[in-house]
This record gives structure tokens, C-alpha cells and sequence, in this order.
């Protein structure tokens, strides 16, 4: 896949253009059922939105996309990953999953610290919608748990949107 959320039946996009344009349709290549990667290229440019997995080598355990057969094989390093985005102070997790994997990363980091920096190993995942603070590398970061786009979460389109659109009222982005 060439850019994220690329899958006509995932409603990321579709999300972003309701929240931004109200239009679900905005990303969607007139005619076509695809997105148009180049005005969605554009979008995140102008707004300041980065996209990246939170694992950079899995194992699908079954022939779908559920995340629930998920393996993760590799934790995205997230410390290295956000020193080349030094303006960034909130990440977004599309899902379950993802948050763990976040959580995770922190947890194993700043496993056995003694500087007095709070542990993470009792750190709870946040519920759909909702927020914690993490510290990952030196950095302070908060980390909204956001509910999965793809049609097979069991929460209505407007919910979704209106999750996103609270974060993204948050961190300043909208």
C-alpha cells in the first residue's frame, strides 16, 4: 500500500472529510472507489498530520484485516520516529491494537527507570475517545486512544467522526 488507509471500505477518509469539508466523500476519486491519494497527500501536509504504524513487522494469523490476529513482530521505534518530528506532541492510535503496541513500546523503554519519571508499567490503555500521557524517549506525549475506522467496529459513522473531531479539536489541529 502506498499511503495509509487506502482501502476503499475503511471510513478513515471518509471521517476526515466529514470533519474537515463535511463531506465524506471529499478523498473519494469522483466516479471510482478509491481515494485520491495526491489531494489526501496535500490535506495532511496543510493540516500537519503525520501517518505511521505503530509495528513495522507483523504477522497476519488469519487471511484478514482483523487486528484481533494480529502478531507483533517489530514495535515501530517510536523515540527515533518522533526525534524527526520534534513539533509533535500528540499521537493517535486508530485502534486497540495500536494503543497496545504504543503502550507496550513505553512500558518495555522505561522498564527499571530510577530518575523518579513515573513508570508505565501499570499504565492503562485508554478507553475509545480518551487520553493519557506517556513518555516516550525524553519526551512527553499524550496519547488518545481513537476507535478503529474500518466498518467491522461496532460504533455508528457519526460516533466515530465526532471522536475525531474532539481530538482533533484538542490538539489544536481543527
Amino acid at each position: 500500500m502506498d499511503f495509509f488507509y487506502p482501502n476503499f471500505i475503511n471510513d478513515f477518509w471518509r471521517i476526515m472529510g466529514h470533519i474537515f469539508f463535511n463531506d465524506r466523500s471529499y478523498f473519494i476519486i469522483s466516479g471510482e472507489k478509491r481515494f485520491d491519494r495526491e489531494k489526501i497527500t496535500w490535506f495532511c501536509i496543510s493540516e500537519g498530520i503525520a501517518l505511521y504504524d505503530s509495528a513495522c513487522k507483523i504477522i497476519r494469523m488469519k487471511d484478514n484485516a482483523s487486528d484481533n490476529f494480529l502478531k507483533i513482530e517489530e514495535r515501530t521505534d517510536l523515540a527515533a520516529l518522533l526525534e524527526k518530528i520534534p513539533l509533535c506532541k500528540t499521537v493517535a492510535a486508530t485502534g486497540q491494537k495500536s494503543a497496545e503496541t504504543i503502550v507496550g513500546y513505553c512500558n518495555s523503554a522505561n522498564a527499571g527507570q530510577q530518575d523518579g519519571t513515573p513508570s508505565l508499567q501499570a499504565a492503562c490503555i485508554p478507553e475509545a475517545g480518551a487520553k493519557t500521557s506517556l513518555i516516550i524517549g525524553e519526551r512527553h506525549i499524550e496519547l488518545y486512544r481513537m476507535p478503529s475506522t474500518s466498518r467491522a467496529y461496532p460504533m455508528k459513522f457519526e460516533e466515530k467522526a465526532a471522536m475525531y473531531s474532539k481530538m482533533l479539536k484538542e490538539t489544536g489541529i481543527l
